[in-house]
């Protein structure tokens, strides 16, 4: 039984974090423009989880001088806007945030100069500083977006259960690997052609469906018997994981959206942040098939219970999150 309340007790710490952050904690964002030669505006966005609001602040080069800044409090995140002048630019120069290793949580960084290519870093508490280069180096952008990938599919809990039901609703490894595949493919295709401006979708009703199609997995979960006629889920998971999928990638596009993407690295940015979503996707894949693998040799007769009490604890959160994104 020691076996099985470790289970438990993982479950009951993926859906207790998954209630409180769902798809809604992402990391810190600061935004330089340049409006003149010698002009720029600052967006700080910090969250107010995770301790950026009050730790961290932005960090400029000494030879610009920035006006006091205007704050706005909105759901879960403090905004700061300002004007600032550096006469002699920021290229080659180091900007970000001071006060990150305060925190447990990391930020971005966009800079967008006047007629040049816009950079993108990510800032942590080891790397706190980034220089400001006259374009992009592709390795950095590549290198940044694979994280923010991974990453999202780690820290976003929608997709994470969503791909965790896969795992307790089917048996065979290579029957999970192609349905997480069909999955993959139909994310891959609406997050690019989100993030090329072909499609598009409000968020409100895509976040409230991605939270349903959790729903219907685990429901799918709990009515599957071994002894029955397979489900829907079950015949054809891939159709499926392929028709959510198209939904996920939407969510997905609505995360690098606000992140924004170096102009003259687009495709690099969309294929090492899908290379991301699925490295992320392996180890959810690796790591639930191992805990059902010990249960299966170790505990055997309590996989079936394991299932449905894991089926019950993702429903009841995905459920939660759909109420909310209906009422907000």
């Amino acid at each position: 039984m020691t076996l099985l309340r470790l289970a438990a007790l993982v479950l009951a710490w993926l859906t207790l974090a998954g209630v409180a952050r769902a798809d809604d904690l992402r990391p810190g964002y600061l935004e330089l423009t340049q409006t003149s030669p010698t002009a720029w505006k600052m967006v700080w966005k910090a969250p107010i989880r995770g301790g950026l609001a009050t730790h961290a602040a932005p960090s400029l080069p000494a030879q610009c001088r920035s006006q006091p800044p205007s704050r706005d409090l909105i759901v879960g995140a403090l905004v700061e806007v300002a004007s600032f002048d550096c006469p002699r630019g920021l290229e080659g120069q180091t900007v970000g945030l001071t006060g990150l290793d305060a925190t447990f949580t990391d930020a971005l960084v966009r800079i967008a100069p006047l007629g040049r290519p816009v950079q993108v870093g990510r800032l942590t508490a080891d790397r706190p500083l980034m220089e400001v280069r006259a374009a992009p180096d592709r390795l950095q952008v590549a290198r940044t977006y694979l994280v923010l990938g991974v990453e999202h599919i780690l820290a976003g809990y929608d997709h994470l259960l969503f791909v965790l039901s896969l795992v307790l609703l089917l048996r065979g490894g290579m029957r999970i690997a192609k349905t997480v595949t069909a999955f993959t493919l139909a994310h891959s295709l609406t997050l690019v052609a989100t993030s090329l401006n072909l499609i598009s979708l409000p968020r409100q009703p895509v976040e409230i469906c991605i939270a349903l199609s959790i729903v219907f997995l685990a429901v799918e979960i709990v009515k599957s018997r071994p002894e029955g006629p397979p489900r829907l889920s079950e015949r054809a998971p891939w159709l499926v994981a392929f028709a959510f999928g198209l939904l996920h990638g939407f969510g997905f596009a609505g995360a690098l959206a606000e992140i924004g993407m170096p102009e003259r690295e687009v495709p690099t940015a969309l294929l090492t942040f899908n290379i991301g979503v699925e490295i992320g996707q392996l180890i959810i894949v690796g790591a639930g098939l191992l805990v059902l693998e010990l249960i299966r040799r170790y505990a055997p007769q309590h996989r079936r219970l394991f299932q449905r009490g894991a089926a019950y604890g993702i429903g009841v959160t995905a459920a939660y999150w759909c109420i909310v994104r209906i009422l907000g």
